[in-house]
């Protein structure tokens, strides 16, 4: 039996919302757990603050921590399975790496910070080209705006 579980990279916007209900979708007919996976980045620092205050990320791991919860919460509803991942480092990178142990790395196919027109954000770029398993990726959808 495969064991291994479903990745969805989940950054909040609408794009990632579409990901997160295809995979618990997908991961409940295999019968196969739901990790759902958001990254944070400390912010670059350059000059006389660069040793000042951000040595300690929690805060930005707790705001990671509760988008994520809410973007489950609001795809899924209160009751869903799964389990939160949380991590620090460019969000690209955290799925390619969580891919190795992965059925399936699902993901949107621009972030929110998505230009319009493009047709797959740089981070759904870099995990179809390096992920360890294969990759879905839900087409933007026309209807929505950024």
């Amino acid at each position: 039996m495969d064991t291994r579980p479903v990745v969805v990279g989940v950054d909040g916007g609408p794009d990632s919302l579409r990901a997160l209900k295809w995979a618990a979708e997908y991961a409940t007919a295999l019968d196969a757990p739901l990790i759902a996976l958001t990254a944070y980045q400390l912010p670059p620092i350059y000059g006389p603050y660069a040793m000042a205050g951000w040595e300690d990320s929690s805060e930005l791991e707790g705001s990671a921590r509760e988008m994520l919860a809410d973007a489950v919460r609001n795809a899924l509803g209160d009751d869903a399975s799964y389990k939160p991942a949380v991590l620090q480092g460019h969000a690209a990178e955290a799925l390619i790496a969580a891919s190795g142990d992965a059925r399936l790395v699902v993901i949107g196919s621009r972030g929110r910070g998505g230009f319009a027109g493009m047709l797959l954000g740089s981070v759904s770029q870099h995990v179809v080209a390096h992920a360890h398993c294969p990759v879905v990726v839900l087409p933007h959808s026309s209807h929505e705006t950024n």
